[in-house]
């Protein structure tokens, strides 16, 4: 049984911030971590190169933080955005800002966000320990003081006088997040809300085998198989799109920018944007249509006549005008969108032609 004075449960960004803040002055500070390193979804968030802040006002900020923003303005201000670069660089991370005030380390490698983390981290004193599964968390008096004891899988054991969850939510299990803190703290009498994602994929009914519309609400898991059609639209990046959610009939949310299909439906930017509302919506048992604008740029009116310029251009040619009608339309589709998204989008459309091509194009339609 090791006795310290604070100990912190979780090596994520959370739990190494606590830990430089509050090493020091003869404290004896441990952190337990699960994984076999610490850090390990941080090394997986923008892809891999860490957009660890941003740099908007907290007016537009605030937008983007579910259900009630005001929780988290407190924490805005006594650590801004800035004084977080500030922090980061005195560890020697350099950053840069991209689009959308979007903070990444020069290198944009987040390995070197995580390394900084833990640096400023050991530099307090902090002590990191790592393959520490926490099992149980009990609690005594003495000296009229709480005393926390700790009990880890591997046997070991800790005891301190503050203890600081921060073992994150159940967003990546395999990165540690199974939900422990949860279980902690009902433990210790608080009240747990319904848990639910809120930066996820959302599917389309036709993308998962088995997953047809009505007949799977709800959670669907990432390892379900792609159907046929899920197969051929995989791996998709669509740039400045406008996706627009219509929940029981009534648009809910409108998002532009950029979008992926992926092996658990579709993500991205705009993807991760509209995905909360969608998951409250299916958990209500509402009926959920994703609406992609792959043109947003032009009105459908001005669309049209773009796509029938397109098709006399097609037509006139010497090299196409003699062909059947599905060939010369599959060369037009090849003027109007990325060749690797034209078998998922005539799977989807079967129907169209020259003449309602420029409707498709602006309200390709999914049920999710």
């Amino acid at each position: 049984m090791e006795n310290c004075d604070i100990i912190i449960i979780g090596a994520g960004a959370a739990g190494l911030m606590a830990a430089s803040a509050s090493a020091g002055e003869g404290r004896n500070v441990i952190v337990l971590e699960k994984m076999h390193r610490p850090g390990r979804k941080l090394m997986i968030t923008g892809k891999g190169r860490c957009n660890f802040t941003n740099l908007k006002p907290w007016n537009d900020f605030c937008r983007h933080i579910h259900p009630k923003s005001d929780f988290l303005k407190p924490a805005f201000y006594n650590l801004s955005s800035e004084k977080t670069i500030d922090f980061l660089s005195r560890y020697g991370l350099e950053s840069t800002t991209e689009r959308g005030d979007r903070v990444f380390p020069v290198s944009h490698l987040a390995s070197d966000v995580v390394d900084t983390l833990v640096s400023a981290a050991e530099s307090a004193g902090a002590r990191i320990l790592c393959g520490k599964t926490v099992k149980e968390i009990s609690s005594a008096a003495n000296d009229g003081r709480t005393e926390f004891t700790i009990s880890c899988e591997d046997s070991s054991s800790y005891k301190c006088n503050r203890l600081i969850i921060c073992t994150g939510g159940l967003s990546y299990p395999k990165t540690g997040s199974t939900g422990d803190g949860y279980r902690f703290a009902k433990a210790f009498g608080h009240e747990i809300r319904q848990t639910f994602p809120s930066l996820t994929a959302i599917v389309p009914a036709v993308y998962k085998s088995g997953a047809a519309p009505g007949t799977e609400k709800g959670h669907i898991d990432r390892n379900t198989p792609l159907s046929e059609t899920g197969k051929v639209l995989c791996g998709n990046h669509l740039k400045n799109i406008q996706l627009t959610i219509i929940i029981d009939g009534n648009q809910a949310q409108s998002e532009f920018g950029d979008m992926d299909f992926t092996d658990g439906g579709i993500e991205g930017p705009v993807g991760f944007k509209v995905s909360r509302k969608c998951v409250k919506a299916l958990i209500n048992g509402s009926r959920i249509t994703a609406s992609i604008d792959l043109k947003p740029a032009v009105g459908q009116e001005e669309l049209e006549g773009r796509i029938s310029a397109l098709w006399n251009e097609v037509a006139k040619d010497r090299r196409y005008g003699s062909r059947p009608y599905k060939e010369r339309f599959r060369i037009l589709l090849t003027k109007v969108l990325p060749m690797s998204l034209i078998a998922g989008f005539t799977r989807l459309n079967p129907d169209i032609d020259h003449r309602t091509l420029a409707k498709a194009l602006k309200n390709w339609k999914f049920e999710i």
